[in-house]
């Protein structure tokens, strides 16, 4: 058995051609850990940010700060896995090889693990790392964590219930398909605003309303909201958007993804893959890519139009 794997890596920060295949040392698990083959991850918005560090000077010193200046302390970027148990630690317990499994490799903002855009990657058996649901693939597994958690980070700051009018602006996306789906199974009626393209997308998810953001007419379509969910953050913005702020009951919210620090706990995790099994959580995949084109699937996603979420295959 060869200790190679192949593995995407990131040789500095930049435009997606700084990410080259190669062959690299396969990881051993730690005594309380266990080595995945991954067979699927997904290109996050996140990622770009890490990859590409297009942003302001102190949000690159952050970034720097956190993942290593320069380039990144752990080339290999990735931190959404789905795949199957190949081995395990002394100590691991919850876990044999041969289960199918899926994780987010981060519990917090400063205890996370790149890796995932790789054959193989090692995961703490404690960590957001569970049994893979057995009604959805693969593929489908490594749609579910980013976007969900996010949107679970959000839902948190909500009191949802039957009836309540709720506008999720970017509800195409990765996080917004979540949040939508997440708002219809609290008993809300949801209000999504996103590209025409997408309405067949959002409706069969559960959307009641919809309103593509670039028609001219579409801040006279808005109602008043009990809760206005902003699922793209401060990368994205339109007029609609800065009038939606406004579009807010007495006692409403306007919640953006870019407020505060998200966290990631494991009750959201397992509340995740309950919610898939029960049928209420559908993953949504725009894209599937195989790991040597990682390059194509980050400049895809770079561009801003994806369709809930673009997988890798990697095996």
């Amino acid at each position: 058995m060869t200790n190679k794997m192949k593995a995407v890596v990131a040789t500095g920060y930049g435009s997606p051609e700084v990410l080259q295949l190669r062959k690299v040392n396969k990881p051993q698990p730690n005594k309380n850990e266990v080595l995945i083959k991954i067979h699927a991850t997904s290109v996050t918005a996140s990622d770009i940010l890490i990859r590409g560090l297009n942003a302001p000077l102190i949000y690159k010193l952050i970034v720097q700060l956190a993942f290593g200046f320069g380039k990144p302390r752990n080339p290999i970027l990735g931190m959404v896995v789905s795949g199957t148990i190949a081995g395990k630690g002394k100590n691991v317990t919850k876990f044999n090889p041969g289960d199918e499994v899926f994780a987010y490799c981060s519990m917090s903002p400063m205890k996370h693990r790149f890796g995932s855009y790789a054959e193989y990657i090692c995961l703490p058996q404690d960590w957001n790392l569970a049994l893979k649901p057995t009604n959805i693939s693969f593929e489908e597994a490594a749609a579910i964590p980013y976007g969900g958690l996010l949107a679970a980070h959000l839902m948190k700051k909500t009191n949802i219930t039957k009836g309540d009018k709720v506008l999720i602006y970017g509800a195409s996306g990765s996080i917004g398909t979540m949040a939508l789906q997440m708002a219809k199974d609290a008993g809300a009626i949801v209000t999504s605003v996103c590209s025409r393209k997408n309405f067949e997308l959002v409706k069969s998810l559960g959307s009641d309303e919809v309103i593509d953001y670039t028609a001219s007419n579409a801040e006279s379509q808005l109602e008043t909201y009990q809760y206005v969910i902003d699922a793209v953050g401060n990368s994205k913005s339109s007029v609609l958007k800065a009038k939606s702020k406004q579009a807010i009951n007495k006692g409403g919210k306007y919640l953006s993804i870019d407020q505060g620090t998200p966290t990631t706990p494991k009750t959201a995790f397992l509340m995740l893959k309950k919610l898939v099994e029960q049928g209420k959580l559908k993953p949504v995949i725009d894209r599937v890519y195989p790991l040597e084109e990682m390059v194509a699937a980050h400049r895809y996603v770079e561009g801003g139009h994806k369709r809930g979420n673009v997988v890798v295959l990697t095996a």
